[in-house]
């Protein structure tokens, strides 16, 4: 439901005041419990902060590592080659209005990552998010997460299935994610990152990545 019809039908109670008090009594204890988060977190930890829950994930398996790791190799390449931002992986925290994610991967440009402090834990919403699905982040991944990013202007979005290895991109087109490409096979290029293009295989394949990180650096 849009935020517009919620509000619309909220409005419409009898008893909209005492909901909206009770609400807003709820976003306090909440918005205490995040500041709890914040102090509780250490750096071996995997945890993000989603609608008032406190989420610790798991351990990733071989293949979700592996295509991070092939991922980083040609975006931070490709970023360093031209000085054009910064890469995070897993532990970046990224801080929303009311969430706390930790992306697979992101990407800053150049003008934001510069504001950045060496002792930075926190940091805004990123120009291009990338995360990679699994069993029980898949409906996060597509759910609150996608919409989060996109009401948080994150220009543009990848979906991995390491099952299927299949690439889903999204950008930012008037306020909505919409599904530019989604493929198997191929080449996939950024729209954030202008000149980045690399075949879908170098994501999930350490041959055909070694042969597109080549290419890059040549």
């Amino acid at each position: 439901m849009a935020t517009s019809q919620l509000l619309e039908k909220i409005l419409k109670q009898p008893d909209a005041p005492q909901l909206a008090e009770q609400l807003q009594n709820v976003l306090q204890e909440e918005k205490k419990r995040r500041v709890a988060f914040y102090n509780e977190i250490n750096e071996q930890q995997k945890a993000e902060f989603i609608n008032g829950e406190v989420i610790i994930h798991s351990p990733v398996k071989r293949p979700h590592n592996e295509i991070s790791v092939n991922l980083v190799k040609l975006l931070d390449t490709f970023v360093v080659k031209y000085d054009l931002g910064f890469v995070g992986i897993e532990k970046i925290m990224i801080s929303l209005t009311r969430n706390d994610y930790e992306p697979d991967i992101c990407f800053f440009r150049k003008e934001i990552s510069e504001t950045f402090e060496p002792e930075q834990v926190l940091f805004p919403a990123a120009d291009l998010i990338i995360e990679i699905l699994s069993k029980k982040t898949a409906r996060k991944d597509r759910g609150v997460k996608f919409e989060d990013y996109q009401n948080h202007g994150v220009k543009e979005y990848w979906i991995i299935d390491p099952k299927k290895k299949m690439v889903e991109k999204y950008l930012l087109q008037d306020s909505k994610y919409e599904l530019v490409f989604k493929a198997d096979i191929g080449d996939i290029e950024s729209t954030v990152l202008q000149g980045f293009s690399i075949p879908i295989e170098a994501i999930f394949d350490k041959k055909a990545n070694m042969e597109a990180l080549i290419k890059l650096l040549a």
